[in-house]
């Protein structure tokens, strides 16, 4: 009989499948940059989407106490409508931004999602911040700022650079409605299958009157976003399912690597000294915001 792995090698093996999801996550990135624009937007989210639900429909009916019909079945149709409105948000503001911005700039603006958060549950969840939070939440900003330089030299697409801005926040709003379902007893297989369904949907139906017939090319680069980012969900998961998120959550922050590896590689997006500047900053504010939550909770 095989022994049960101890808890030490459970961690270091819930720290590699997080570290190696935000590295798929980076290459169904950099594929989404790889279409320059040529799949319009609507069209990629759908394929994104689509290509995801056959495989978490089988967990689903697999894994899925109950089955199929049992994941399927909520009693939170408003809470996964705004987890949708959210999420949809979220994902063709990224889009966009791969395709116009560095893509190591993309992921850090990104991570401005933790302050959107915090901002979000004072309004949306009535949660109270101390003057520690505002000043995080300043400095963070002051990242982007740095990373921006509105007015400056940073020469970055103002309209990408809002619409990432716009999917961070989008992001918020939709783990503010993960986290009120979560505490309803909602389990997570539910809210990941709706998401994907009714992203799926709305995606296919918007990309109708614009429909581009992919080349073989371009074919190979959807089937990557989509399966890759499948595989990145999957290990997020295993992640999460074995180990704390107060032990995981910093190792996320190694999507910038990722992503700035690559965007160096095939791109030659070297950041400057402002550039790193600000993702100090805005992985600090993250990082900061972390240790606030997890000395509250314990």
């Amino acid at each position: 009989m095989t022994p049960a792995p101890s808890a030490r090698t459970t961690r270091l093996r819930a720290i590699l499948c997080v570290t190696g999801s935000a590295g798929f996550f980076a290459l169904a990135a950099a594929a989404v940059k790889a279409l320059q624009g040529a799949v319009p937007l609507a069209e990629t989210v759908f394929f994104r989407n689509a290509l995801t639900l056959p495989v978490l429909l089988l967990l689903a009916h697999l894994t899925a106490p109950g089955g199929l019909r049992r994941a399927l079945r909520t009693r939170h149709p408003r809470r996964h409508l705004e987890r949708l409105v959210g999420g949809l948000v979220g994902m063709f503001g990224s889009f966009y931004g791969y395709v116009h911005l560095p893509l190591a700039t993309v992921t850090a603006l990104n991570f401005t999602m933790p302050l959107f958060l915090v901002l979000l549950s004072v309004l949306l969840l009535r949660e109270r911040v101390g003057m520690g939070r505002v000043a995080v939440i300043l400095a963070g900003f002051l990242g982007v700022l740095l990373m921006v330089q509105p007015g400056g030299g940073g020469g970055l697409h103002p309209g990408a650079v809002a619409g990432v801005l716009a999917a961070a926040l989008g992001w918020a709003y939709a783990m503010v409605s993960i986290r009120q379902m979560g505490e309803a007893g909602e389990p997570g297989i539910t809210i990941v299958l709706w998401f994907a369904i009714g992203a799926a949907l709305v995606s296919g139906i918007m990309a109708v009157p614009g429909w581009v017939t992919p080349t073989p090319w371009q074919w190979g680069m959807l089937l990557v976003v989509g399966l890759v980012s499948v595989v990145a969900q999957l290990l997020m998961t295993a992640a999460y399912r074995a180990a704390e998120t107060t032990l995981l959550a910093p190792f996320e922050y190694s999507a910038i690597l990722w992503t700035t590896a690559l965007g160096v590689l095939f791109w030659s997006e070297v950041p400057d000294g402002w550039d790193l500047a600000g993702f100090v900053l805005l992985v600090g504010a993250g990082l900061a915001i972390w240790r606030m939550e997890l000395s509250e909770k314990g």
